[in-house]
């Protein structure tokens, strides 16, 4: 092999794993492309992560998932404080390339991963493993640009009819 090619080689495979970068940033995952907003914990890593993601589903309701690196999986009861206040979700499986589908609080869940500064989680059966931290700065823009493209479009059939109303000119005459 010579030596641009192990260069090359060498370079690609210490390229960080882009899926869990820490912060607020469109999913990287496959087939994901700009329709899902993820944000990871500050301190994760290829190996050891945990990301909430608001997606735009298929039917173009908003789903709230949870992609992590637990095991066996991250699915069953987490324990969140976000913004000094705690609540429990439930993660249920999910045909979604992530962890799990947010069961529970998805309303309450998706209005302050808007409009809050910070959240805490952790699996409720880890109980002495620390939380893991998700600022939410960025996260109003993300999730917005991300739930952008859910809104169906209108095909000529469905769009309004003509109003019926005549144009003149500024005479008062018909064109």
């Amino acid at each position: 092999m010579g030596p641009y090619r192990a260069a090359a080689l060498s370079l690609l495979l210490s390229a960080p794993a882009v899926a869990q970068m820490p912060g607020w940033q469109f999913s990287p995952l496959p087939g994901e492309g700009d329709r899902a907003a993820m944000g990871c914990d500050r301190d994760s890593t290829a190996a050891d992560f945990a990301c909430v993601v608001v997606r735009c589903e298929d039917d173009y309701s908003t789903g709230l998932h949870l992609f992590s690196n637990r095991t066996p999986n991250a699915l069953g009861t987490w324990k969140l404080t976000l913004d000094r206040e705690d609540r429990t979700i439930e993660v249920i499986p999910d045909i979604a390339p992530y962890s799990g589908r947010v069961a529970t609080e998805t309303d309450w869940l998706l209005d302050r991963l808007k409009q809050g500064s910070y959240i805490y989680l952790r699996h409720s059966t880890d109980e002495n493993a620390p939380f893991r931290f998700i600022s939410l700065a960025g996260s109003f823009a993300a999730i917005h640009e991300a739930l952008y493209w859910c809104a169906p479009r209108v095909s000529p059939t469905e769009q309004n009819a003509e109003t019926g109303v005549e144009t003149t000119n500024e005479l008062g005459e018909k064109p």
